[in-house]
């Protein structure tokens, strides 16, 4: 007698996902290749859009703000708020970029980029900057004195 099951019974082909890109939205895939390979092996946290974090943040290589974060981070290499993030709290980085909105207190050691978006209001403290037309910085703003950097001369 012959099985009435045919060979492919109970077979689920894998249908392979796709990644559907919206005209104008921020192509994700795109944004992480930019970051280079160094920090894809890294300790990176993403906060992602409609998504609260509080709290502490310690020894995060990356901290990328898409969503909300009310914290302190401490220990870190690089801070990227998005144009849709918002960052309150007090942060001590290597380098930050912010496109999105920060208040309180922010210290960068070296590079601060704020671009056309990015809205900074608190302390800030930085080695080195770079403003698009368009950003706003409001508050008390500093460059970090390190040793291994002489103070910027003044024409006097």
């Amino acid at each position: 007698m012959a099985s009435s099951k045919s060979p492919t019974a109970g077979f689920v082909p894998e249908i392979p996902r796709r990644t559907i890109e919206l005209p104008g939205a921020p192509n994700r895939r795109s944004q992480l290749n930019q970051r280079g390979a160094a920090n894809a092996e890294g300790k990176q946290l993403v906060v992602g859009r409609e998504i609260s974090l509080s709290g502490a943040i310690n020894a995060c290589q990356t901290l990328i703000v898409e969503g909300t974060v009310e914290a302190t981070l401490e220990n870190s290499e690089v801070l990227e708020i998005t144009d849709t993030g918002v960052f309150r709290g007090m942060v001590t980085i290597n380098a930050a970029t912010i496109a999105g909105s920060f208040e309180g207190t922010l210290t960068v050691r070296d590079q601060l980029s704020v671009r056309s978006t990015g809205r900074i209001k608190g302390t800030v403290r930085y080695g080195q900057i770079e403003i698009e037309e368009g950003g706003e910085i409001e508050g008390d703003v500093s460059v970090v004195k390190t040793p291994n950097k002489p103070a910027p001369k003044t024409e006097g």
